[in-house]
């Protein structure tokens, strides 16, 4: 029988991983991602799990690591975090490129310098463009659920690249939730056993990783576009299957309370819960706001983000990244690409707050929306709006 439990949300994911027995985990301990390995090892050690356990010397080799066991045929998992996932940063393209479906769990936290161990997005921003599918989560529940959605998306055939899930560090890794964690028998139901179509083999032998001169490197870039693309359809079936078996779906972007809605906030990770109770606050005094969560990153979700905003007048974005010098936040310069081909588009004000682990509040998020307001109407000289600095 399926239990509902009260845990911290790191455990939950080690947990998701030995229900979708990985043979392998590598690994090296970052803060805020340390209890998810750690309990692996444990379960390991302990016999609780049968795979392999790779300590390694940092993260760089853990993913390199990674590649290796996935390119025999091992289902794979790692996790990791802001530095961490900077030192591994030139391995990450080669997940994608020779389309090796690795797992990785990724407790989002700020970059150096200054140092900082709290959460924000800004080490998610330096890897969008690495070529793996990229899931955002809100809460401990949707991190077990897609850690396990993860593998069947990633090691799908006409997918076979990389996922991250991101949860944000500390204010979900450190936490405890009550989650439902499922049954073996159901997880089985749903994840089939890793069958690579292309394994190293000795008595086969395949290349793999090979030089790659001008006149085929276009082509692979294309080709490898294509497939994380065209890989939104196997999401989206993987959803829709998890949500058959176990009652809970999920979509690329969350619409809360958007009927009528012509002022719209969208966010991602866990503040989107925070927000979501700012939204409830304004409708009860009349407001007509409305929240967008945005679950998928990659493949970016253009059609349904369109769709959500069709009849909205205002788009407050709300970015947790700076991108420096530029226009502000990486989403919010993303969403105004996505829309610019629209005859009737909403205006669309880009904040930034909730860096290095600041809190915005409800009633931050509040202020958010009725400054984006605002400014939709009376204009700004500014790209962007940095919210909670002090000047």
């Amino acid at each position: 029988m399926t239990q509902r439990v009260g845990i911290e949300v790191s455990r939950a994911v080690a947990i998701a991983a030995k229900l979708a027995n990985v043979d392998v985990v590598a690994a090296y301990p970052i803060t805020p991602q340390t209890h998810i390995v750690e309990d692996l090892s444990e379960m390991v050690a302990s016999g609780e799990l049968d795979a392999s356990y790779i300590p390694v010397e940092s993260e760089h080799s853990a993913m390199s690591s990674c590649l290796g066991s996935v390119a025999v045929g091992a289902r794979t998992f790692t996790a990791t975090s802001s530095q961490g996932m900077e030192l591994m940063h030139e391995v990450l393209y080669v997940a994608s490129g020779m389309r090796l479906p690795v797992v990785m769990a990724v407790a989002n936290r700020a970059l150096s310098a200054p140092i900082s161990i709290w959460g924000d997005h800004s080490d998610v921003m330096s890897v969008r463009d690495t070529g793996w599918i990229q899931i955002f989560v809100t809460n401990g529940q949707e991190a077990f659920d897609n850690i396990l959605c993860a593998f069947r998306i990633g090691e799908d055939r006409r997918a076979l690249l990389p996922v991250m899930i991101h949860l944000d560090g500390f204010q979900l890794t450190h936490v405890i939730e009550p989650i439902y964690l499922e049954e073996q028998g159901d997880v089985d139901r749903f994840l089939p056993r890793f069958e690579y179509p292309l394994p190293l083999d000795p008595d086969k032998p395949v290349t793999m990783g090979a030089f790659g001169p001008p006149d085929i490197y276009t082509e692979v870039k294309k080709a490898q576009d294509v497939v994380l693309t065209s890989s939104k359809e196997v999401i989206l079936e993987a959803w829709k299957e998890f949500g058959d078996i176990f009652g809970r779906y999920y979509s690329p972007i969350q619409c809360y309370r958007c009927e009528g809605a012509k002022v719209l906030l969208m966010t991602m990770g866990s503040f989107s819960e925070t927000a979501m109770s700012a939204v409830d606050a304004m409708r009860d005094d009349g407001h007509a706001v409305g929240l967008l969560n945005l679950r998928l990153w990659r493949p970016f979700p253009f059609a349904e983000i369109r769709q959500a905003v069709k009849d909205a007048d205002v788009l407050v974005v709300f970015d947790r990244a700076l991108s420096f010098g530029g226009p502000g936040g990486p989403v919010c310069s993303e969403v105004r690409s996505a829309l610019y081909s629209l005859d009737k588009r909403p205006k669309v004000v880009g904040f930034v707050g909730g860096l290095g682990g600041r809190v915005v509040s409800i009633a931050g998020f509040r202020e958010i929306i009725e400054r984006g307001t605002r400014i939709a109407s009376e204009g700004t000289e500014q790209e962007f709006e940095m919210f909670g600095v002090r000047e």
